[in-house]
């Protein structure tokens, strides 16, 4: 099979050269052009513009055989994870041969992507490299060479440009939207004809353009606690912090100025804002990351063992005099860890007399970091009760790396010792 990744929101003419150059290798080949369609969010976490009933349409019209969707994936996981997982289904799919369109010559991406293939992890590429994303698969189709015995080829195309400028499906839906929802002669241009009447349709029966329900992340920035709010994936202390200080929210620009002022990038704020949307908790994260480590499609210092491990050993080098960055690239150069990190640990907290008696064993400890760092917990029992957890520095630090890493979960339940009650704090 010929294989397309992609969001085709909409399909437009650059998408068309995609569609054209796999057609050519299919029918050399004999084989058939299938189209991997992202469903319910687009790669970069944002809902689509069109529904997925069309962008399958324009597909199928401008020439593929096939549309498989892709969903479930891109409000749960970055693109490091989702990359692998996309690519290894389509080797196991049998797709042979890819199509993909850059602005730089395939020998640069093959050289710029040799580093990642090397680190074997995927995330971090930085900003400034051309095409990234391209460099990204790329990678990682050499990465699982070792797994499968077997890559799929790579055929990149030049990005057809307009005036100058690639061709942007962003550029396209802004007009539209900015035109009143119609589409003006100079977008007219930029789409086939066949998209051009899939995409009216949709205008005219109001199925596009596609939102978000920002009233339910509103709710939810406005009303949550920093103990709930700490459960849900991709929100880190800072940018919990950041939504508490700033409430109320009553617009959309009020949100997206929090998630920068946190030190989100527009891509983590769009993945957040779908995570809180869709109600992701860090648990279901976890164990979709755990599926598919077990189905062997989890890069090795990608999973979930590795990202505990690194927080450890990070907070131990810290402890040393090292600076954080200075030990996670320490921790990069060395072997894997062969002492496991600690995945139970106590905490104690402070407690009036009063409250000893009414508390019961077993009871959650909510933990979360308040606006002054201080890494504390909350407990309702009949009442509620907040204190500051009482942990040594290397272990704070370790807890703190652990709440801000996204998705590891980890949570706290009341055990008595001593006539009072610590905290067990359990990661994972």
């Amino acid at each position: 099979m010929i294989g397309i990744s992609a969001d085709f929101d909409p399909l437009h003419k650059g998408h068309m050269k995609l569609i054209e150059k796999g057609r050519e290798i299919a029918e050399k080949t004999g084989s058939k052009l299938v189209i991997y369609l992202n469903k319910d969010y687009s790669a970069n976490h944002a809902p689509f513009f069109a529904s997925y009933e069309a962008r399958e349409k324009m597909a199928l019209e401008a020439g593929a055989d096939k549309v498989i969707p892709i969903e479930g994936l891109h409000y749960r996981l970055t693109l490091a994870y989702t990359v692998p997982i996309r690519i290894a289904m389509m080797i196991e799919d049998g797709v042979t041969d890819y199509v993909d369109a850059a602005n730089v010559l395939p020998k640069i991406i093959k050289k710029e992507a040799e580093y990642f293939v090397k680190r074997g992890i995927f995330s971090g590429i930085p900003r400034k490299l051309p095409n990234r994303n391209v460099i990204r698969w790329f990678a990682v189709n050499e990465f699982f060479q070792k797994k499968y015995n077997r890559k799929m080829k790579f055929h990149i195309i030049p990005e057809l440009t307009e005036n100058g400028s690639k061709i942007s499906g962003r550029e396209i839906r802004k007009k539209i939207i900015e035109n009143n929802l119609k589409i003006t002669e100079d977008v007219a241009k930029l789409l086939p004809e066949t998209t051009i009447k899939i995409l009216e349709k949709e205008l005219k029966d109001k199925k596009a353009p596609g939102k978000r329900n920002f009233n339910l992340i509103k709710d939810k920035m406005n009303k949550l606690s920093r103990a709930d709010l700490q459960y849900i994936a991709y929100l880190n202390a800072d940018l919990i912090n950041s939504i508490i200080k700033w409430r109320p929210y009553n617009t959309e620009n009020q949100i997206w100025a929090t998630f920068r002022r946190a030190g989100y990038g527009p891509v983590l704020t769009r993945l957040a804002l779908s995570s809180m949307e869709m109600n992701v908790t860090r648990r279901e994260v976890y164990n979709l990351i755990g599926y598919y480590e077990k189905k062997g499609w989890i890069p090795p210092d990608q999973k979930r063992e590795r990202i505990i491990q690194r927080a450890w050993f990070i907070s131990k080098s810290v402890k040393k005099g090292y600076t954080s960055r200075e030990a996670h690239e320490k921790f990069l150069e060395r072997p894997r860890p062969l002492n496991g990190p600690l995945k139970s640990f106590k905490a104690g907290i402070s407690l009036k007399r009063s409250e000893i008696g009414k508390l019961k064993e077993g009871t959650e400890a909510k933990i979360y970091v308040k606006e002054n760092d201080i890494i504390s917990c909350q407990i309702k029992d009949g009442m509620k009760i907040k204190s500051p957890l009482i942990l040594p520095g290397e272990m704070a630090t370790y807890l703190r790396l652990i709440i801000d890493s996204h998705f590891i979960p980890f949570n706290g339940k009341l055990i008595k010792e001593n006539e009072s009650f610590r905290v067990k704090i359990s990661i994972g």
